[in-house]
C-alpha cells in the first residue's frame, strides 16, 4: 500500500505526532478495559480487541487482550504489518465499516487523554548502549584527557551494559532520589547518602520482535528483521554514584534505580522514510559490524525540564541521526557471541548528543558537570535535576509533510525517602 498521499476521515491534527502514516502500538485500560492492545491516530487510540469483533485482521481475538504487546509481535512481521496496514485502510477509506457502523467506532475509537497507557512490552531482558561518539567524547574530555576522551575500544565496537529492566516504567511515573555511596575528589573515605547529580539520558530504544535461540547470532543485514520498533527513553542517572562505582564493571546504583519508557512503539516499517547517512566511521570496522545503505533515522529529539507548579523549558534539542553506532549494528555486536534474544526485550541507545553545546542529551553536558547552570524561565537555575522537576522527553521524524512521532516520555523526580 502507498501510504504516502493518505488523508483519514478523523480529524487529525496536522502537527499530530499520530498520522495515518504513523500507527504506533501500545496497551491502555480505562474505567472498563483491564488491558487491550491499541493503536493511535492523532488525540484518539483505537482499541484493537473491539475491532477485532468485526473480524477485520482474521486474527485470533484474544492476542489483542494481552497485557503487553509480546504476544502480538509474537505473531511476527507479516502478520504486524498487515494489521497496521490495515488500519491505514480503514481509517483512510471514508466507507470502511470503521466509519459507517455507529457501534462499533464507539467501542474502538477512544480519546487519548480518557485512557490510561500501560508499558508496551514485558522487558525480559535490557541492555544499555553508549552510542552516541558526541556524548562519549563530552564525557571523556571531563573525567580524563581531551586527548584520550574515547577508550581505545570505542570506535571498534558498540559499547555496553546489561542493565535493570525491573525498575523500567511507563511514562508518567514518579521515583525517589536514590541513595548511595559516593566519594568527594578531596576525601579519604566515601560517604553514603541521596545523590546530589541526578541526571538525565536522553535515549532512544527498540524492542525485540523476534526471538533467536542461544548460538545464533544476528547480521547487520538481516537485523531489520529482529527489530519491531522503537521507543523514547530516558535512563536516569545518579553521576556521582556513578563515578565511584563504574570501575571496573561499569554502571550499578547509579542506574538500576529507575528508567523512563514512552508507551507507544512506533514500528520500523513507519520509520523507514526517515532513514538517512550516519557519521563516517574512521577505523573501518570488523567485518561483522559493517553494513549498507542509510541505517540512521532522522529523529528529532526534544527535552523540557519543567519544575514544580512551574512551566516547561525547553533544555535540549538533538538528533538520533547523531548515533556513532546504529540499532543494527548493535544488535550484530551483541548475539556475534551466540547471546539469545527474546521478544519484549528492549536495547537502549545511550545517550544522544549532537556536536552543538544546545544538542547535548544530559545534564552532565548541558551545564559541563556543574560549571555552567541552566537558567529556567522563572529565574531559577540548574545544575542537575532537583526534587520535584518533570522531565520530558519528546521526538517526531518530518519529511515530504508526512510526520510521525512518539508521543511523550515523562519522569518526576521526588525527594529521597
Amino acid at each position: 500500500m502507498n501510504t504516502k498521499n493518505l488523508i483519514s476521515w478523523l480529524d487529525i491534527e496536522n502537527n499530530s505526532d499520530f498520522s495515518i502514516h504513523n500507527i504506533p502500538f501500545g496497551i491502555y485500560s480505562d474505567k472498563t478495559v483491564k488491558h487491550h492492545v491499541c493503536s493511535a491516530i492523532g488525540n484518539y487510540i483505537i482499541d484493537l480487541f473491539e475491532l477485532e469483533s468485526a473480524d477485520v485482521f482474521d486474527i485470533n481475538r484474544s492476542v489483542f487482550e494481552s497485557e503487553f504487546l509480546n504476544d502480538f509481535i509474537t505473531l511476527g512481521k507479516p502478520t504486524t504489518n498487515k494489521v497496521r496496514l490495515k488500519l491505514i485502510d480503514l481509517l483512510s477509506d471514508s466507507t470502511s465499516i470503521l466509519k459507517t457502523d455507529d457501534n462499533l467506532f464507539k467501542r474502538v475509537i477512544k480519546k487519548q487523554n480518557e485512557v490510561k497507557m500501560l508499558i508496551p512490552v514485558k522487558i525480559g531482558d535490557y541492555t544499555d548502549f553508549y552510542s552516541s561518539i558526541d556524548h562519549a567524547t563530552n564525557i571523556g574530555t571531563m573525567i580524563r584527557d581531551p586527548k584520550n576522551a574515547l577508550m581505545p575500544n570505542w570506535k571498534h565496537l558498540p559499547v555496553g551494559y546489561h542493565g535493570r529492566a525491573s525498575s523500567i516504567c511507563v511514562s508518567g511515573h514518579s521515583f525517589h532520589r536514590p541513595k548511595g555511596q559516593q566519594k568527594l575528589a578531596d576525601a579519604e573515605l566515601p560517604i553514603f547518602g541521596a545523590t546530589k547529580l541526578l541526571d538525565i539520558e536522553l535515549e532512544t530504544a527498540f524492542i525485540i520482535g523476534k526471538s533467536t535461540q542461544m548460538g545464533d547470532s544476528i547480521t547487520t543485514a538481516n537485523a531489520n528483521d529482529y527489530i519491531f520498533g522503537m521507543v523514547l527513553f530516558n535512563d536516569w542517572s545518579a553521576r556521582d554514584i556513578q563515578t565511584w562505582e563504574y570501575i571496573p564493571l561499569g554502571p550499578f546504583l547509579a542506574k538500576n534505580f529507575a528508567s523512563t519508557v514512552s508507551p507507544w512503539v512506533v514500528t520500523l516499517e513507519a520509520l523507514e522514510p526517515f532513514r538517512t547517512q550516519g557519521y563516517e566511521q574512521n577505523p573501518i570496522v570488523l567485518p561483522y559490524l559493517q553494513y549498507n545503505g542509510e541505517k540512521n533515522i532522522d529523529i528529532k529529539l526534544d527535552v523540557f525540564l519543567k519544575p514544580q507548579n512551574g512551566s516547561e523549558n525547553k533544555i535540549c534539542s538533538s538528533n538520533y541521526k547523531y548515533m556513532y553506532w546504529t540499532m543494527e549494528q548493535q544488535l550484530a555486536h551483541h548475539t556475534v557471541n551466540g547471546c539469545n534474544v527474546n521478544v519484549g526485550d528492549l536495547m537502549a541507545s545511550g545517550t544522544i548528543s549532537g556536536p552543538n553545546p544546545s544538542e547535548y542529551g544530559s545534564m552532565m553536558e548541558l551545564t559541563w558537570r556543574g560549571t555552567k547552570p541552566i537558567t529556567l524561565n522563572d529565574g531559577t537555575e540548574r545544575k542537575f535535576v532537583n526534587d520535584n522537576d518533570t522531565i520530558i522527553i519528546k521526538g517526531f521524524c518530518q519529511k515530504n509533510n508526512v510526520r510521525i512521532g512518539f508521543g511523550e516520555c515523562v519522569g518526576t523526580l521526588l525527594s529521597g525517602k
